[in-house]
């Protein structure tokens, strides 16, 4: 006999699934982000952060005074990129993961690693531009994966609560799932979900600057200004990615 005669299959050997079913791209983002964090919590001490933090966030009072600020305005080249990659603790780490997880998921089955990537990385450095807008002259600086994460949640909303279309083979009769069409924006807005899901985010992340009325203390330290600017980049960027023929 051939050893293929001779090999005998584990039984449901067909229904075997991966471990990890996110996509490759969704993965590999999520373990470089990690594995920045594992290589700055353990590589540098407390005094060591402040390098870090410098040359890898992105601080906007460097186009306002480059001369004061070590690197003068070279790291404007890589810090509106690098920034994401960078998170102040492992909460923030965490939930910026498993958003990740979430709504990365959805726009890397439909378009792939390619369009992805590009999604996140050009919202990441929207994101930058919009907080960059707002406290240019504060001297804070920004560190966190949210604008390009926030910019994929945006790209999910031009899809994810639309129905789901499908077909018939003209032969067989059997339904084909076609996909979900993308959505305009008069769409967004007439599909519930997707109209209150907008509406929610927008508000909630307008209102941070608010929370110090409510609570009586110091101003949380959410980059809200990062997530809007990721979000309306990433719902208008998407379309650039769709293929002609129509939804995938």
């Amino acid at each position: 006999m051939s050893d293929s005669e001779n090999s005998q299959e584990t039984p449901g050997s067909h229904d075997r699934q991966p471990i990890l079913l996110l996509p490759g791209v969704v993965t590999a983002l999520a373990a470089v982000i990690v594995a920045a964090h594992l290589v700055r919590v353990l590589l540098f001490n407390d005094s060591g952060l402040d390098p870090l933090v410098l040359w890898g966030g992105f601080l906007p009072l460097r186009l306002l005074l480059p001369e004061a600020i070590p690197g003068g305005w070279l790291p404007l080249l890589w810090t509106p990129f690098t920034h994401g990659f960078l998170h102040g603790g492992w909460e923030h780490l965490l939930f910026n993961v498993a958003w990740l997880a979430i709504f990365g998921t959805p726009v890397a089955r439909r378009y792939g690693p390619g369009p992805t990537l590009a999604v996140f990385l050009v919202c990441t450095a929207a994101g930058a531009a919009a907080f960059a807008a707002v406290t240019i002259g504060d001297g804070a600086v920004l560190v966190g994966a949210s604008g390009g994460i926030a910019g994929l949640t945006g790209a999910a909303m031009r899809f994810v609560f639309q129905p789901v279309i499908t077909t018939r083979h003209p032969e067989t009769g059997e339904v084909i799932v076609l996909g979900r069409r993308l959505a305009s924006f008069s769409d967004l807005w007439r599909n519930t979900r997707s109209r209150y899901f907008i509406l929610i985010w927008v508000v909630l992340n307008a209102a941070v600057p608010l929370f110090p009325l409510f609570t009586g203390g110091a101003g949380v330290q959410i980059a809200w200004q990062a997530h809007l600017g990721g979000f309306f980049v990433g719902l208008l960027l998407v379309p650039l990615f769709e293929r002609r023929e129509g939804a995938g």
